[in-house]
């Protein structure tokens, strides 16, 4: 069996963490095709509440290389601001990876702001040797999710507050 391989992201926003875990995790599926709708045509619950065992298909915007990913919600903690996932089908998987799972973290900063991480895992298939650069691109496009979140909310100050 392959090791997992582990990327960490830390990251840090000037919007309250309550009001970006609010606006990213909880209400995402609403407002990534709202602010994004080049990217992301729409996101849907296709099993579960929408706590942990949730399945979600996130559909992307026509003329993406990917038509959909669907994740599992693992764990979702909105005290601790902590939520879990993993990617079962789309995406990297299929002939290169076994599984894909993230951990994202937020924390009050000192400056009203937040910090946190984005822990990513890949399991290769074995024989397989997972390329940064995939990954890369991977990365790049769940910092920009990120960053129109922050922008919609900076530009928006009563929104999810």
């Amino acid at each position: 069996m392959s090791a997992p391989v582990t990327f960490t992201e830390e990251f840090s926003s000037s919007v309250p963490a309550p009001r970006l875990f609010k606006a990213l995790i909880i209400d995402g599926d609403n407002l990534m095709p709202k602010i994004m709708p080049q990217a992301i045509k729409s996101v849907e619950l296709i099993h579960g509440d929408g706590g942990p065992g949730s399945i979600k298909q996130m559909n992307f915007a026509d003329g993406s290389p990917l038509k959909f990913v669907k994740h599992r919600i693992d764990a979702l903690d909105k005290e601790k601001m902590t939520y879990s996932y993993s990617m079962v089908e789309g995406g990297e998987l299929g002939n290169k990876i076994e599984s894909i799972s993230y951990e994202i973290k937020m924390e009050a900063s000192p400056d009203g702001g937040c910090k946190g991480s984005n822990v990513s895992k890949y399991l290769p298939k074995p024989g397989i040797v997972i390329n940064e650069e995939e990954i890369k691109a991977g990365k790049e496009k769940a910092t920009a999710v990120f960053k129109a979140v922050e922008a919609y909310l900076l530009a928006n100050p009563e929104t999810y507050a």
